[in-house]
């Protein structure tokens, strides 16, 4: 379990090639947006977009937007009062400046188990750059199953950070796999020098079932390793939302929004098994082009269960700069037999999300912006069918890309048009009422049809 520690080694390189598809005709696609808004009908958060509102600030704090669903809970000083985490759910706490908060899990023997715990500390408190959050896992007698730390970095920014722990089923190891009663710790990394106030979190916990079969024992060995060129083509604007809950679904594509010093903005990508991702930011220049901002804009990739795969960050001089993941190898199963953090993190398909943020330093000497941000995400490699799990995961769905993940993320170009880029918005917030879902596709198809004439 020591790949898990916060030493994280670089991967090697690898070069993603483009996907080719053919794109189906405006009616079909109407049609098939049309049968996926009414399957989304009832999704929760169905009201955003009949308010106008396409990301939702419920539960925001210092910019970050919660999970609607999150259950409070109260971390324990001691292991002994420590309550539980439920596979499948999304909790809020708050974290101390000192001492470390228990939780606890109740596991089997048969999934393994993840949970991911973000702080969100407040915006006008100074960090230091070796400041962050530690989270544990320890079974019943105190025997550590993994460790895993963030910390905030050179750029000393107050930001939302995510660290990650699990328990893995290994037949090959001694320790973390029996069932029983399970411990996650909280804490943060430098209390002597964190800043005094609380910090809130966001806590997920998650279950992995086992493959039918036996497969593969170790990682690929071999990949495409040459450094991807980034994508190509005009932006399509795309707003970032808040938080992990609230991401925005983008797939392969040139995608621009605003960033103003200070914030986060995050996007969800669906993975399939066999898919390589590569990202890179770019932000525009400054009509002052005069002073400098250490570890400026920083471009991070987290898998579906949130624990972060790799980090880039890079200074601002004013000027237009850009920031890219190194390059990564496909999603697949055996990936979590690897020795390098960055491997392992890619162990399953999904949501991944690519999480942007611009310093609050910036301000100090290029003002508040907000400043344009250009991201460009490549999907390589050819999906397959991955490892065939013998039961559900929870939450169900997990580790799957589904045809509404597909729709809710298209490709930047692929749409037909500004009506159907609504309907896909509203695809991407859950959706609203059947009827009102039957009236947009009406609207959308008779929009078309009047352009097309």
């Amino acid at each position: 379990m020591e790949r898990w520690c916060t030493a994280r080694r670089r991967a090697g390189t690898g070069r993603a090639r483009p996907t080719v598809s053919v794109r189906p005709t405006v009616p079909a696609r109407l049609a098939v947006l049309a049968a996926v808004l009414m399957t989304t009908a009832a999704l929760p958060g169905a009201t955003a977009l009949a308010t106008g509102d396409l990301g939702s600030t419920a539960g925001a704090t210092a910019g970050y937007d919660f999970a609607d669903d999150a259950v409070r809970v109260a971390g324990a000083s001691t292991t002994a009062g420590a309550e539980p985490l439920e596979a499948g759910s999304t909790y809020r706490s708050t974290l101390p400046r000192n001492g470390v908060l228990y939780y606890r899990l109740d596991l089997d023997d048969a999934s393994d188990a993840y949970v991911s715990v973000t702080a969100v500390p407040g915006a006008d408190g100074e960090v230091t750059a070796v400041d962050g959050i530690r989270v544990s896992v320890q079974d019943a007698d105190g025997g550590s199953c993994s460790v895993q730390s963030t910390t905030f970095g050179a750029a000393r920014s107050p930001r939302p950070v995510t660290a990650w722990g699990m328990r893995e089923i290994d037949p090959g190891a001694n320790r973390c796999q029996d069932p029983g009663t399970y411990y996650v710790g909280v804490e943060r990394t430098r209390p002597q020098d964190s800043p005094p106030d609380d910090w809130d979190l966001e806590i997920t916990a998650a279950a992995e079932p086992r493959p039918r079969q036996g497969g593969a024992t170790k990682a690929p060995e071999t990949w495409d390793s040459a450094s991807p060129e980034p994508l190509a083509g005009e932006p399509e604007r795309r707003p970032g939302g808040n938080g992990f809950a609230h991401a925005t679904p983008v797939g392969q594509g040139v995608w621009r929004d605003d960033i103003r010093p200070g914030e986060t903005l995050y996007y969800k990508v669906p993975v399939d098994w066999g898919r390589q991702v590569s990202a890179t930011a770019e932000l525009a220049g400054s009509a002052d082009a005069s002073g400098y901002a250490t570890g400026a804009l920083r471009l991070a990739l987290h898998n579906p269960v949130r624990g972060e795969v790799d980090d880039a960050a890079r200074g601002y001089t004013g000027r237009r700069t850009s920031v890219g993941l190194a390059p990564l190898p496909p999603v697949a199963y055996p990936n979590r037999y690897a020795t390098a953090g960055q491997v392992g993190a890619l162990r399953f398909a999904g949501d991944y999300y690519l999480v942007v943020h611009l310093a609050a330093q910036v301000a100090d000497d290029f003002g508040q912006g907000p400043f344009a941000l250009t991201l460009r995400v490549r999907l390589g490699g050819t999906a397959d069918s991955g490892p065939g799990y013998a039961g559900e995961s929870r939450p169900k769905g997990l580790f799957e890309v589904s045809a509404q993940d597909r729709a809710a993320a298209p490709a930047s170009g692929s749409t037909g048009g500004a009506d159907e880029d609504l309907a896909m918005k509203a695809v991407a917030v859950g959706g609203i009422g059947t009827g009102s879902l039957l009236l947009l596709g009406l609207a959308v198809w008779t929009a078309t049809a009047r352009r097309r004439a």
